[in-house]
Order: structure tokens, then C-alpha cells, then sequence
């Protein structure tokens, strides 16, 4: 029997996490998607598939890539140009890694910074 790796677990969770949490226009998703060296956040309405806002660590004005200072930095970012855009209210989605670490950091920045979840 064969096991499964870390990335197919992740992505099982993932799915068993979107079945409750959905973004809609009144209060999008803000989902996490965390790699090996960078970190990404992207503010989603689920009911038109529409990415409303997007952030990540290997932007030019993120300089520190997919640390914990990056992810603050993504976080803070993400969260502003949400306000730009007239969110405030969003769904987090942990995109199946623990709220731990590099995930919580940018989720607290973001709150932070603003935005309400």
C-alpha cells in the first residue's frame, strides 16, 4: 500500500476545508498558498471565480521572499489593497497547512492592517 505524500494529505484537507468555507462578493475568501520559498495570499469570489486582489513574497515590494518577515509583509499588503478596493470582511482559508508559523503571521498582519476575519 502506497503512502501519500505531504502535498496530497494537504490537499485532501484543503478540499474538506472548502466545503464550509466559501467566498462571496459581500465577504470573499482570503486564501494562503505556501511554497518552499514564497508565500502567496489572493482575495477570491468564489460565485464569479474572480480573483479580487492578489499579494505575494516575489513581488519587488516584498523583498524578504517566503520567510516570517515575508509573510507579515504579504499579509500587510494584501490586507491594503483589499481596503483599497472596498473589502474589510473575509473568509480565511488556511489552504489545507496548519495555522501555524508562516500562515498565522500573515494572517495576523492582515488583521492588522485591517481587514476582518
Amino acid at each position: 500500500m502506497a503512502r501519500d505524500s505531504k502535498n496530497q494529505i494537504r490537499l485532501r484537507i484543503h478540499t474538506r476545508i472548502r466545503r464550509r468555507v466559501n467566498g462571496t462578493p459581500e465577504r470573499p475568501r482570503l486564501a494562503v498558498f505556501r511554497s518552499v520559498k514564497h508565500i502567496y495570499a489572493q482575495v477570491i469570489d468564489d460565485s464569479k471565480g474572480h480573483t479580487m486582489v492578489a499579494a505575494s513574497s516575489n513581488e519587488k515590494s516584498a523583498a524578504n521572499g517566503g520567510n516570517l518577515a515575508g509573510a507579515k509583509t504579504v499579509g500587510k499588503l494584501v490586507a491594503e489593497r483589499a481596503k483599497d478596493k472596498g473589502i474589510k470582511l473575509v473568509v480565511f482559508d488556511r489552504g489545507g497547512y496548519l495555522y501555524h508559523g508562516r500562515v498565522k503571521a500573515l494572517a495576523d498582519a492582515a488583521r492588522e492592517a485591517g481587514l476582518e476575519f
